[in-house]
């Protein structure tokens, strides 16, 4: 079995909420080599749109802005329908 077999073997073991881990150990790891490892990235339509209006926002400064904590901010989007 190739080092690349065990590694994914291992990896499909791990419980999903770990993976980050193991996401930010590899890009440690290709940093340090010199390498890029990120993996190709291609938005899908309902980012885009959500892209292309934070965009629209920024550009008119139309939007609601938001000032106070992180726990203030969390009630209110949990508090929205």
């Amino acid at each position: 079995m190739s080092y690349q077999e065990i590694a994914k073997n291992m990896i499909d073991h791990l419980p999903e909420d770990k993976l980050i881990f193991i996401i930010n150990i590899l890009e440690n790891i290709g940093e340090m080599s010199g390498i890029d490892i990120h993996p190709d990235f291609s938005p899908n339509k309902e980012t885009l749109e959500a892209m292309a209006e934070v965009d629209e926002m920024i550009r008119t400064g139309s939007g609601q802005h938001f000032q106070g904590t992180a726990e203030a901010f969390t009630d209110l989007v949990l508090s929205e329908d």
